[in-house]
């Protein structure tokens, strides 16, 4: 069969969009070309938002945008443009708010229909070819949105002006009437602890995602002896860990559960997911010292440095859950290849049936629902032997699955992703002392910060083989300063602090609201959009708002600037009222606030970073989970570090001998020369 010609989105670098450029639709990429296009014909536009992952988005493009009819239609009634949200989250976000607003929820494919001035007027997800469970077809609705914009055209562009004013009002939040108090955290907890699952872990019911930064927010209170915090936290990576989610064979977790048992997945495994979950792990060891957390920590790490870690040093975002145009294909098995391959007994323990436990397939995801000395007593075989077979089947099962054709990788580099990616591999490769670990987050930050930047120095939203994307948002800044400052205060390396200030600079610089607190999603030096949206709700990733709130506070600790506190409180003064109702929805929003609520360390360690002494005071504040700490080094006498860092400013050794400065506020106590001194300071 011929290919088709190709389309506008043929010049575009998202693997998503790329999908699309052999589709008979005339797309266009989001831009100004795409809406005069529209003014110009008097056309209204289809706007389609999806991802490369998104197993619907696939259908639907299979389905319609594959389709000559369709796309006749679309083509001559419509101008059409594609987004891949990853690259623009503010387009997503706005017309997802327009999705929302109209049909009382939303999802991806997002299909919005807009007039030439981008304000939405009509709105769905995916629609399928032929009218089902009373959805009307695609076809359907491009005819009923034409004959209206024909017809009554006056109505539409009534009803868009009402959309438009109620997004903008919902972007347009408040100004914040107090800083948050130490009851929210507090009344966060209880509300989690109404909504917990006792047996499976994690909140409410099917679909069950893995909410990394809430499950944090509860280490943390566990810190604080927070009844039941920890067991919250403990019961949900267990079940995770056991769960059809987590992959058994290769490591690393898919992006949810359509269960509320973990027990089947839907297959896409995203970065974002991973790299939190590598990080809570490590943390959870950290505080547990239980050798099952590491173990996943480990096989998530590694996972991802297998599959998605390019060689130019940045991280790919996502890995499709579908192959061969079948989802779950690549990670299920049936009975008698299993069997075949690993035995009955193994085979039972990784929870599969003859008839298979995928719904509908036939077929088996591999988790742990019993025990191996359940299975063991059962079918009366050696427990130990049965264990030691399972963890060898590993092995059989990986090299067996790598023959298959692997899922489709999304390897556009995404700064604020690859942010979280850094930190986790860092905090990894200083708690499990993993060298590699260090290596890879600082060979990450080195790419971001090298070539995620235009020619002014510009942080940049994407890459992908060398071509450069456009201007990055509010959370890529922040996550990305954060990031830094994390590899600053595991490696010394002045650089990441003075990248870390630099990037906060610009979140005052480029997103503050100075007039109601918080931050914008978009830069002020960016082309406007029908709103300026505020990213706010911590979902699958931090928000531009909880994260510029979290380093902008940290900044503040080591250089004593009072601005990037004010700043800092003012984003979670906007959410504090939301962060106490709905505590699911802003995670990191309460990481952050757990850190300005303290008590809150600022620590300062001078001495040579070879010295065994030096080492062995920062193995203190490195090796344990401490959230509220904040770490500043140098050697004595180290001019620049003085300079840039007021928290070490004046500070040297004692005799000789390397010291740690413990403060709080930046009022200090005596320095302290031995790791037994310094654990007493920081208990008291």
């Amino acid at each position: 069969m011929t290919e088709r010609p190709a389309n506008r989105l043929a010049t575009q670098t998202s693997p998503y969009l790329l999908q699309h450029a052999h589709n008979p639709v005339d797309w266009y990429p989001w831009g100004d070309e795409a809406f005069e296009r529209a003014r110009t014909d008097a056309k209204p536009v289809f706007l389609s938002v999806g991802y490369a992952a998104c197993h619907w988005c696939h259908v639907m493009e299979r389905e319609s945008f594959e389709d000559d009819e369709t796309a006749r239609l679309m083509n001559e009634r419509f101008v059409s443009i594609k987004v891949d949200r990853e690259e623009r989250p503010d387009v997503d976000g706005i017309y997802m708010d327009a999705v929302q607003a109209m049909t009382g929820s939303g999802g991806w494919p997002m299909s919005v229909f807009l007039t030439p001035e981008g304000r939405p007027f009509y709105a769905g997800t995916y629609y399928p070819p032929e009218p089902r469970h009373g959805m009307p077809s695609f076809r359907q609705v491009l005819t009923g949105i034409a004959e209206a914009w024909d017809e009554r055209h006056d109505e539409i562009e009534a009803q868009a002006g009402r959309i438009t004013e109620a997004i903008a009002q919902a972007a347009a939040v408040g100004a914040a009437d107090a800083t948050p108090t130490a009851e929210l955290p507090q009344g966060a907890v209880r509300s989690l602890r109404s909504m917990f699952d006792g047996r499976w872990g994690g909140f409410a019911g099917a679909p069950k995602f893995p909410q990394p930064m809430t499950l944090e927010f509860l280490l943390r209170q566990a810190m604080r002896d927070e009844p039941d915090a920890l067991e919250m936290v403990t019961i949900t990576l267990d079940r995770m860990a056991e769960g059809g989610i987590f992959d058994h064979v290769g490591g690393g977790f898919a992006r949810y559960s359509t269960d509320g048992a973990w027990q089947v997945p839907h297959f896409e495994q995203m970065l974002y997911d991973n790299a939190q979950l590598l990080q809570l792990f490590t943390r959870v060891w950290q505080v547990t010292r239980d050798d099952r957390f590491r173990v996943v920590s480990i096989r998530t790490a590694d996972s991802l440095v297998r599959q998605m870690r390019q060689p130019e040093g940045g991280f790919s975002s996502s890995r499709d859950a579908d192959s061969e145009g079948i989802e779950g294909k690549f990670f299920t098995w049936s009975w008698d290849e299993l069997v075949g391959l690993v035995g009955e007994p193994v085979a039972r323990c990784f929870g599969a049936t003859p008839e298979g436990n995928w719904p509908g397939e036939g077929t088996n995801v591999l988790w742990r629902p019993v025990a191996v000395g359940a299975v063991a007593r059962e079918l009366g075989v050696d427990e130990a032997a049965l264990e030691r077979d399972v963890e060898a089947a590993r092995g059989t099962l990986f090299d067996v699955r790598e023959r298959r054709v692997h899922p489709g990788i999304d390897d556009k580099v995404l700064t604020a992703w690859n942010a979280l990616a850094i930190r986790a591999f860092a905090e990894a490769g200083a708690a499990f002392g993993e060298a590699r670990y260090l290596e890879i987050a600082t060979s990450c930050a080195a790419f971001v910060s090298s070539e995620l930047r235009d020619e002014g120095g510009r942080l940049l939203r994407s890459w992908r083989r060398g071509v450069r994307g456009g201007p990055a948002f509010c959370d890529d800044h922040a996550l990305f300063a954060s990031a830094c400052l994390t590899l600053y205060e595991l490696t010394g390396d002045l650089r990441w602090f003075l990248e870390a200030r630099t990037l906060g600079d610009d979140l005052l610089r480029l997103f503050l609201d100075e007039e109601r607190g918080g931050f914008f999603q978009t830069g002020s030096d960016v082309a406007p959009l029908v709103v300026r949206p505020k990213d706010l709700y911590d979902n699958a990733v931090p928000s531009g708002n909880s994260a510029a709130a979290e380093v902008l506070l940290r900044l503040s600790m080591l250089t004593g600037e009072t601005r990037y506190q004010a700043a800092a409180l003012g984003a979670l003064g906007i959410v504090a009222d939301a962060m106490s109702r709905a505590p699911t929805g802003f995670g990191h929003a309460l990481c952050a606030l757990d850190l300005w609520l303290g008590p809150s360390r600022e620590v300062a360690i001078v001495g040579d970073p070879d010295d065994a002494r030096t080492r062995a005071l920062m193995d203190v504040i490195r090796g344990a989970f401490r959230p509220n700490i904040v770490l500043a080094t140098a050697r004595a006498g180290d001019g620049a570090s003085w300079d840039a860092v007021a928290l070490l400013r004046d500070r040297g050794t004692i005799d000789g001998r390397p010291a740690a400065y413990v403060c709080e506020h930046h009022v200090c106590r005596l320095p302290v020369t031995t790791p037994e001194e310094l654990e007493d300071l920081l208990r008291h």
